[in-house]
């Protein structure tokens, strides 16, 4: 007999019942949240996803007014540390809550037109400010809540099941990582590494098999693939772009989990107890697939309480990452703009790129360098490139995944104790691999 999440028996009649009532959910609301992010629509003269022409026309209304907004969210977002304490938890902690003051600086700066030479340079303070920042303080809080279409209703249950048979011969994690995966990429790293560390302390992931799954699967969601899209103006290619990424992230995972460090990682439990379940079913897998996303009904949230919930959600994320995004990315800019670090350390990144037919191959490897520190940068480098360097770069900042200013603390506050030396052979890793992977690929489509 079947059950549900909470382990209850379903009757027949429960069953029998999805089938009129709550199951118009799953196809309705699913629905909306594809055409929200992946169908492209004509608006404003362009062809573009319905969230994006949203954060269009919002920017339209209010015009230059929707700066003291961006403004006020990274105020905020500098102020919520002192007042939760959580400034001095760890030194990682103190180091991104000054960060964030040094955020406040720079906005008001740029907002009120004072300071320095080098914060009001167009290419670094007001290109930040404008196109990253604003963009994001109503790309993340909108995204969040229309995420939970995709994420509320059945729609997770489903693919994760679906693609159980892949993920334990070509990922070696079990096929309930796919879920982890999927609400990575359509929700957030910090959504996938929240739900990483739980199973994992739950005994139902090995150590190894949860650091493939932070390493390999925490991305950033598809509402920052979108900025990192509109940045590079590569919004009229949104689906090529969205499934080339998806794919060569996936497939650099396949790889890299064959290769050190991860490869060497002992298969330990967390507290030395294995929790595992290997669950079977009769059947076809569709079939069971279908069932639990049925199963799955009875627990689906009311629409506005869930957009809700999601949109609350959101606006913590957008307050606590867009002032340290701000600053860092200004710190990073700086040093790519008057010094020679980033242009030194990109040779590292030549031996993957010079046999190929490329505009500017050194530009692309400097943008490849700068992802580790935060994996807007390497965009902001490449913005009056050919479209052929933006896609390269466009694919390799969200595939690279390792980046200083978010993934790496976030992993690092988890229980699976990895020593950053280890993260950033991951980074390289997987820079190189995309690197590989993602150029040919981008001659020919472009």
């Amino acid at each position: 007999m079947e059950k549900d999440r909470q382990g209850n028996y379903l009757t027949k009649e429960q069953i029998k019942n999805q089938k009129g009532t709550a199951m118009w959910k799953f196809f309705l609301y699913s629905g909306l949240g594809i055409l929200i992010f992946f169908i492209p629509v004509t608006m404003f003269g362009g062809s573009s996803i319905l969230l994006d022409h949203l954060v269009t026309a919002i920017q339209k209304v209010f015009g230059d007014n929707i700066k003291y907004y961006t403004l006020l969210i990274i105020i905020i977002g500098a102020v919520l540390p002192f007042i939760n304490g959580t400034w001095r938890k760890t030194t990682f902690d103190l180091f991104f809550t000054l960060f964030k003051i040094l955020g406040v600086a720079i906005g008001a700066m740029v907002v009120f037109n004072f300071g320095p030479g080098f914060v009001l340079a167009e290419n670094i303070g007001p290109f930040l400010f404008n196109s990253l920042a604003i963009n994001l303080s109503l790309l993340i809080p909108l995204g969040g809540a229309a995420l939970g279409l995709l994420v509320g209703y059945g729609l997770l249950t489903l693919l994760g099941i679906l693609m159980e048979p892949v993920m334990r011969p070509v990922f070696k994690t079990p096929g309930r990582t796919a879920i982890d995966a999927v609400a990575s990429f359509v929700g957030s790293y910090s959504v996938g590494l929240l739900i990483t560390n739980r199973i994992y302390k739950e005994g139902l992931y090995s150590r190894k098999e949860a650091l493939i799954v932070a390493t390999g699967f925490s991305t950033v969601s598809v509402t920052f693939m979108v900025v990192v899209a509109r940045t590079l103006e590569l919004m009229d290619h949104w689906l090529l772009y969205f499934w080339i990424t998806l794919i060569v992230t996936f497939l650099v995972t396949a790889i890299s989990v064959h290769l050190p460090p991860i490869s060497t990682q002992k298969k330990k439990y967390y507290g030395g107890k294995d929790n595992t379940v290997h669950e079977g079913f009769e059947g076809n897998r569709f079939s069971y697939a279908w069932c639990k996303t049925k199963q799955e009904s009875f627990e689906f949230e009311p629409l506005l309480k869930n957009i809700a919930v999601n949109f609350l959600d959101a606006m913590k994320m957008t307050t606590s990452i867009i002032p340290s995004i701000l600053s860092i990315g200004f710190v990073g800019l700086v040093i790519a703009e008057y010094t020679d670090i980033i242009g030194y350390l990109s040779y590292m990144f030549y031996p993957f790129l010079f046999f190929w037919p490329l505009e500017d191959p050194g530009l692309i490897a400097e943008a490849a360098m700068i992802s580790v520190v935060e994996m807007f940068l390497p965009a902001l480098l490449v913005v009056e490139a050919d479209i052929v360097t933006k896609f390269i770069v466009g694919v390799t900042s969200v595939s690279a995944i390792i980046f200083l200013s978010g993934l790496v603390p976030a992993i690092l506050s988890t229980d699976l104790n990895i020593k950053l030396w280890k993260l950033l052979v991951v980074w390289f890793i997987r820079v190189a691999l995309t690197l590989l992977i993602v150029t040919p690929v981008a001659l020919l489509l472009f």
